[in-house]
């Protein structure tokens, strides 16, 4: 007798059980996504002698260095999100995470300048695209708004993070490799995102209107207009006059259309016309400020890259834990009271930093940087949240859209602004340019006594 047994095997294998989403994982992504495109905002800044002595570049081509980055970044902010929404966020992040991390290898690579800023402006368009669909993914992996909501405060942290960090990472990359290393470092995170996102869950694709006229005509007039800052003279003046009919068209375009990306009739409210103009004259104070610091640390001061980003140090230490406060005050109190007292303290910083020179001890600078830098963190979650609650809740993502565009339209043209001042003689463009930054928030200062001051919901 045979003692073998015979053992009837299915014919068709048990299925495995499915990977589930993890909705860590996937906010891990997009944290990492958005603040790698903070950090390139900013990164830059303090690597900006280095380039420009590796191609014997002048102030000009510094300046592009840094808006190569911004001006697409922020033209193409208003159409991106319903890219996304056509796309779908997942596939939308993806490309955007894909091209971003091929054209930061094309900068670390770059041979000369134009390819430099040839690459930059890509990274730029990429980042436009990675913005929307990161804040869309984390909507999508977070259904429960108690949950959503902590997701979002993590994913905002991130990039406060980020912004922190860029002025100090970039002095320690170009000091211990090269300033191409600020590039290079985008490498294996952009790796890690895509491996990350396999465990997301595929995106759905929604309807969303194009209005690719618009696009169009504010790209032309904001590129134009920045060209003429930067280069000027007959070139500049011709860019101009290609900048205002641009802007001409934009705004008849936009009075049209069913489906703008700006809708003019937004700033009919005076809350969104106040919450703007207080986001573009923070972004003005804040970024365009650290760009003439960052040169002048080095260039008038004789720092390396390195001690150049420690002094950015204390101010871009605190800003997290100030935009924390800042959002509970605008949520006991309202948007008034914390925009009031930042965009105050913003300006006295200013004021004070005009007496800064090149005898004035670093160290002392910086530490003369911290209340601008206070004021400005101060201002931005109340002037953000007082937004949203302006619009109806179905137009939350356009009007972000356009708080954020504008936002990083007033950043790219200041740079052009001062960089063209400071280049006419460091002293007198850098108080200058302290000096513009304070009427600005002076102004911004005056309008938001029209906000209300009853509390609203935090953004």
């Amino acid at each position: 007798m045979s003692t073998k047994q015979t053992v009837q095997l299915p014919e068709t294998p048990l299925p495995l059980p499915a990977k589930r989403p993890s909705p860590a994982l996937t906010l891990t992504a997009a944290l990492l996504g958005f603040g790698l495109i903070c950090l390139d905002a900013s990164v830059v800044n303090v690597a900006l002698p280095a380039i420009g002595g590796s191609f014997d570049s002048g102030m000009s081509g510094l300046q592009w260095v840094v808006d190569a980055y911004t001006l697409p970044f922020a033209a193409l902010m208003l159409s991106t999100g319903a890219f996304s929404d056509r796309a779908g966020a997942s596939r939308a992040y993806a490309l955007g995470t894909a091209v971003f991390t091929l054209a930061s290898v094309a900068c670390g690579l770059a041979p000369n300048l134009p390819v430099l800023l040839g690459a930059r402006a890509v990274q730029g368009m990429a980042a436009a695209v990675v913005l929307p669909a990161s804040l869309a993914l984390v909507r999508q992996a977070f259904p429960d708004p108690a949950g959503r909501a902590r997701a979002v405060a993590a994913w905002a942290a991130g990039g406060s993070a980020a912004v922190a960090l860029g002025p100090v990472a970039g002095g320690a990359l170009t000091t211990a490799w090269d300033w191409r290393g600020i590039f290079f470092v985008n490498l294996p995170v952009g790796l890690l995102i895509l491996a990350l996102l396999v465990r997301a869950p595929r995106s759905e694709r929604r309807p969303a209107p194009l209005d690719v006229p618009g696009q169009v005509t504010a790209a032309l007039a904001l590129t134009s207009v920045a060209f003429a800052v930067i280069e000027g003279g007959t070139a500049g003046w011709a860019a101009l006059a290609v900048g205002v009919a641009a802007a001409v068209a934009f705004l008849r375009v936009e009075s049209r259309q069913a489906h703008p990306v700006v809708p003019l009739g937004l700033f009919r409210d005076r809350t969104v016309t106040a919450a703007v103009a207080a986001g573009a004259a923070v972004s003005v104070a804040f970024y365009s400020l650290v760009f003439v610091f960052s040169l002048f640390f080095q260039q008038v001061q004789g720092l390396s890259a390195l001690h150049a980003g420690l002094m950015f140090l204390p101010m871009t230490g605190l800003i997290a834990v100030t935009n924390v406060v800042a959002g509970k005050l605008a949520g006991r109190h309202g948007p008034r009271l914390p925009m009031l007292a930042g965009q105050a303290l913003a300006v006295v910083g200013l004021l004070v930093l005009l007496y800064v020179d090149a005898g004035t001890p670093p160290a002392l600078v910086a530490v003369l940087l911290v209340p601008m830098a206070l004021g400005c963190a101060l201002t931005v979650p109340p002037l953000t949240a007082a937004m949203m609650d302006a619009v109806p809740a179905e137009r939350a993502g356009l009007a972000a859209g356009v708080l954020n565009a504008a936002r990083q339209v007033a950043g790219g043209l200041g740079i052009a602004v001062f960089g063209a001042l400071v280049s006419d003689g460091f002293a007198a463009g850098m108080r200058w340019s302290l000096a513009i930054s304070a009427a600005l928030l002076l102004t911004t200062f005056l309008l938001s006594f029209r906000l209300s001051g009853r509390a609203v919901r935090p953004a």
